[in-house]
């Protein structure tokens, strides 16, 4: 799809089920890839959206056959016709709306409701389930109507709502996190904008769910292939973290940037930093920069590549200086922290895929690299 009408294209899913998918305002694009990447012929496919991709997320189920939007007043479910195969209205994602709206075109016009905060859907690993944080009040009680965000299973074919709970939270956004293997486990990760990030770890044993505020000030970012290990990055960006499913930090593996990572080797050194903001010795230059700007920080992605290995980046604080950095985590301690060594440029963070590779995006947006280490990439 064109970028001046698309969100920039993602691989999405777990190995072995990848797709290579975009949306505009009037649809998804999914296209099935093989373990090369390839897209499977004759496999590709299109779902109508209800509404416009700045109104919300959304996420296609691994075998391609559905897609689920999370909207401002609802979650749909939508089928390749255009269909919708099922519906669960909710509370007004628009922060001061009490609305039950019953449709998109209620508020479609509305000046108040054209940057909402939303929610999300995430599908399990075998597809059977989805997992949907909305805004409540669902529109038939039973929870608190003073919650302000719930927790949601939901029935993949039917769209019954098998188990509701409080997150907790009152969100600005969310994505989900799948267990890998175990499709009643999943990982929510929400950003209140500044005041926090709660992250939240949900079991469904079938007739309950139960869910686990493991804190409210991490970002949840991937899941080990085994799906015991969580690799998170703090709130403030400073310290990255590997933790159990119980969100306890698994044997001391626990970063702050600065004490890791290294300055920029572009970035200007103590003698080129003016401390005086009323002495400007060169107003040419970014001399008037105090000591605060030169450091280093956690972005916001990457993830486990196997079951010991981390990628993870710190582009945001590079980019001002220079070309971003990405790096490979050894979690046993044998090697440590090392600069990837790309043959190319890269640009932007990485996104890790699962069975050992990553992408990264080109500076145009509209292509995708994948990347694997020898011996690792499967």
């Amino acid at each position: 799809m064109p970028l001046a009408q698309a969100g920039p294209p993602e691989i999405t899913g777990l190995p072995g089920r990848w797709m290579l998918v975009q949306r505009n305002d009037e649809e998804i694009a999914a296209q099935p890839l093989d373990d090369a990447f390839v897209v499977r012929a004759g496999a590709s496919v299109r779902f109508p959206a209800p509404w416009p991709r700045g109104r919300g997320t959304w996420e296609v189920a691994p075998d391609a056959s559905l897609a689920v939007f999370a909207g401002v007043h609802a979650v749909r479910a939508v089928d390749p016709s255009g269909a919708t195969r099922w519906e669960v209205r909710h509370g007004c994602w628009y922060g001061a709306c009490r609305e039950m709206h019953e449709s998109y075109d209620e508020y479609a016009d509305r000046q108040d409701h054209r940057y909402p905060e939303s929610g999300s859907v995430g599908f399990s690993a075998d597809g059977r389930l989805v997992w949907a944080h909305v805004r409540g009040p669902l529109s038939e009680g039973e929870l608190s109507p003073d919650t302000a965000d719930e927790w949601l299973v939901v029935d993949a074919a039917d769209g019954r709502v098998l188990a509701r709970a409080d997150a907790e939270a009152a969100a600005a956004g969310s994505f989900h996190l799948p267990h890998p293997t175990d499709p009643h486990q999943m990982g929510l990760s929400i950003g209140e904008g500044q005041d926090g990030a709660p992250l939240r770890w949900g079991r469904w044993d079938g007739k309950e769910l139960t869910v686990d505020c493991l804190d409210d000030d991490l970002c949840l970012l991937s899941l080990s292939p085994s799906g015991d290990r969580l690799m998170t990055v703090s709130h403030d960006q400073d310290s990255l973290a590997v933790r159990d499913s119980r969100g306890a930090v698994v044997e001391a593996l626990d970063w702050d940037a600065e004490a890791v990572v290294p300055l920029h080797p572009d970035a200007p050194t103590d003698t080129d930093i003016d401390t005086d903001p009323d002495i400007d010795t060169d107003p040419d230059t970014d001399s008037d920069a105090d000591e605060d700007e030169l450091s280093v920080c956690w972005d916001w992605a990457g993830g486990f590549l196997d079951e010991t290995t981390l990628v993870v980046s710190t582009v945001e604080s590079d980019e001002e200086w220079g070309q971003g950095r990405h790096w490979l985590v050894d979690t046993t301690g044998t090697r440590g922290f090392t600069l990837v060594d790309y043959p190319s440029p890269v640009s932007g963070e990485p996104s890790v895929l699962g069975g050992g590779v990553w992408s990264t995006m080109s500076e145009t947006r509209d292509v995708l690299h994948v990347w694997g280490l020898p011996g690792l990439a499967g």
